[in-house]
């Protein structure tokens, strides 16, 4: 991390109590703000991070810890499922090669609404972190500039967006893995096929979305608006509501490709409501190959990432950066496979 040396007028380091005295409160209050602490009035707030700034204080806190205190911060987006627990496990794999600490946190939805971006890297910094990984994320620019500014690295796995293209990102072939389910498919002799995905503004499921266009214009066939629907996250829910809204037209599909294995999941659940076979009457293709795909009745055809290595592969990257080592890209990715169970079958005659 970096190390500051910004005096006051006297000379010395700021301190605490320099900002304290400055914006007339308490050392308290400053170091909840320091710490990205909510229980703070906006504008005590907005003074003291001013005051932050024109100081350019930097916690002691902020150097970088001896490798013995190495801890890597990990944030999840939303709720904790089956394809972050599958991650979490492949970055504590990791940590424990490299006697590595790790310390799981939530990402806010809205990052706006919580503490000043240099304040949330600020507290990060004020633990002692080495790293940050964060996976499908939305980080906004500012908060990826934060992190830097204090020297903290960060590596994000299967971003929702990359706010910045020089970002150090881990994930797996999407667009490939979009390709190979919708070929499967194809083979089978499914010609009616539908991509249900995650959040449009999703990079990984963009590449989902394209590798199914291409496999599905290269078999001769139109990839129209009602052929590739987006869902508003990675979810059960959206996916059986959009499910819904497909298995309900005129005409039907045969196939359908999911944006992940909750997704396909949901997709299956409306097909049973409306009294549809799975694969007699419709086949489903997941991705990710969480253990929802095999408990899944039936057990589910799913494309797999390897979700535990892509963690463990974070892990050691975050700590690369950290101890000042070039990388040879900036973006890593994993081969996917596909996984045939039993939800994929023939077209009905």
């Amino acid at each position: 991390m970096l190390e500051r040396t910004a005096r006051t007028r006297n000379g010395r380091r700021p301190t605490l109590a320099t900002i304290a005295q400055s914006a007339g409160v308490s050392i308290a209050t400053v170091s909840k703000v320091v710490n990205g602490r909510e229980d703070v009035a906006a504008d005590t707030r907005a003074l003291v991070e001013d005051l932050l700034r024109r100081h350019d204080y930097a916690p002691p806190s902020a150097r970088r810890p001896q490798p013995a205190q190495r801890v890597v911060q990990f944030f999840v987006h939303g709720e904790l499922r089956a394809y972050s627990t599958q991650v979490i496990e492949g970055v504590l794999s990791g940590a424990d090669e490299v006697e590595v600490s790790v310390a799981v946190g939530r990402l806010a939805d809205d990052l706006s609404q919580g503490p000043s971006a240099r304040s949330w890297a600020q507290g990060l910094a004020a633990l002692g972190r080495c790293g940050v990984i964060v996976v499908t994320g939305q980080l906004t620019a500012e908060h990826v500039d934060a992190l830097g500014q204090v020297g903290l690295p960060l590596v994000v796995i299967d971003p929702l967006n990359l706010p910045r293209r020089e970002v150090t990102s881990v994930g797996s072939t999407n667009f490939t893995g979009g390709m190979t389910a919708t070929q499967h498919l194809l083979q089978l002799g499914h010609r009616d096929i539908v991509y249900i995905g995650g959040p449009g503004t999703s990079s990984c499921n963009r590449a989902r979305e394209h590798g199914f266009r291409a496999a599905m214009e290269a078999a001769g066939l139109d990839v129209t608006a009602e052929s590739a629907l987006d869902t508003e996250n990675f979810a059960y829910e959206p996916g059986r509501r959009v499910g819904e809204q497909v298995l309900d037209r005129a005409r039907r599909p045969t196939a359908v490709v999911a944006g992940c294995d909750s997704i396909a999941l949901g997709v299956m659940e409306a097909a049973r409501v409306r009294g549809l076979r799975i694969p007699d009457d419709l086949s489903v293709v997941g991705f990710d190959d969480t253990e929802l795909a095999e408990v899944a009745t039936p057990p589910l055809t799913t494309i797999r990432q390897p979700l535990r290595e892509m963690g463990r592969v974070a892990l050691k990257t975050v700590l690369r950066v950290a101890a000042g080592e070039d990388l040879d890209s900036h973006h890593v990715e994993l081969a996917t496979e596909l996984v045939v169970r039993a939800t994929t079958a023939p077209p009905p005659a």
